[in-house]
């Protein structure tokens, strides 16, 4: 007898059960220990679309350009200066000027004095030639900058400026 309460014959099933072997239509049985595939639960990301924006550069604001430009005049004048007493340094050191001073003795014979090349071209002369040369240049590139920014704001209201894209990556 069964324990729910109800005679079945032995032969029998409880209602709604399937039988030990059967498997329903469409599907396909699966070895012990292996677990059943799922479908859909994990999908790979899709591709982004690369977005692309043309936009047009119609105006240069010239105040901005001043500032840049100065900034980066005042770096360059600074690289000058440095890299002329580097430059005057590593001559000095090298006994470049000995060999020129022994050149010009032999070239101009006694005649020449006792003139040396170190007398002519000191550091501080051409540390301060180097600094006037990068003042004057900071004040070049500078007003240069700005009116190539004013030019260009003319000329891009004569043919609309430059076209540019940009894209994601």
């Amino acid at each position: 007898m069964s324990t729910s309460g109800t005679s079945r014959p032995a032969g029998q099933r409880p209602t709604g059960s399937k039988p030990a072997g059967s498997t329903p239509q469409g599907t396909q049985q699966r070895p012990a220990g292996q677990r059943p595939q799922q479908k859909g639960l994990v999908r790979p990301a899709p591709k982004a679309k690369v977005r692309k924006a043309r936009l047009l550069v119609s105006k240069i604001d010239p105040w901005s350009v001043l500032k840049m430009a100065f900034l980066l005049s005042v770096a360059l004048g600074i690289v000058t200066v440095v890299g002329a007493v580097v430059l005057w340094t590593t001559m000095d050191l090298t006994g470049i000027f000995g060999r020129v001073n022994d050149l010009m003795a032999q070239v101009l014979g006694s005649e020449g004095g006792a003139l040396t090349v170190q007398q002519l071209v000191s550091l501080g002369q051409v540390a301060s030639v180097a600094t006037i040369i990068a003042v004057v240049n900071v004040v070049l590139l500078t007003a240069l900058s700005m009116l190539a920014a004013v030019l260009y704001n003319i000329s891009s209201t004569l043919v609309g400026g430059i076209g540019v894209t940009l894209t994601d990556d």
